[in-house]
């Protein structure tokens, strides 16, 4: 087994319960961690038997331009794509951080962080 991480992709979204958040948006920051076998890559060195992370970073940069409510529902979504999208992933651990939230307080980042096994 081995992993692929994708740190601190950037993304601006409209995600929030807040009338307000649906209108002006806000920064976002994404981590993702996969799970696959890099054995096979390791040995052919060819991108076909190995998980490309221009796809990951696709479904991520797609998944976070549909609006939500909630940070959770985003992660989902991110989730069950790559697990139905990447056959060679067998789990997926996502963290949505929106950045400077609008909670009343001096408060850098609020992070929800999810995960799943095939």
């Amino acid at each position: 087994m081995g992993i692929i991480k994708l740190t601190n992709i950037r993304t601006f979204s409209y995600h929030g319960c807040l009338e307000e958040e649906a209108k002006i948006g806000s920064n976002y920051r994404v981590d993702l961690t996969i799970k696959t076998n890099l054995k096979p890559s390791s040995q052919t060195d060819e991108l076909t038997d190995t998980v490309d992370y221009v796809d990951l970073n696709r479904i991520v940069t797609e998944e976070m331009a549909i609006r939500a409510k909630l940070l959770e529902h985003v992660a989902k979504r991110i989730i069950d794509r790559i697990l139905n999208e990447l056959f060679m992933v067998t789990q997926v651990r996502v963290e949505v951080t929106k950045l400077n939230p609008p909670i009343g307080g001096d408060v850098e980042g609020v992070t929800i962080i999810m995960k799943k096994k095939r």
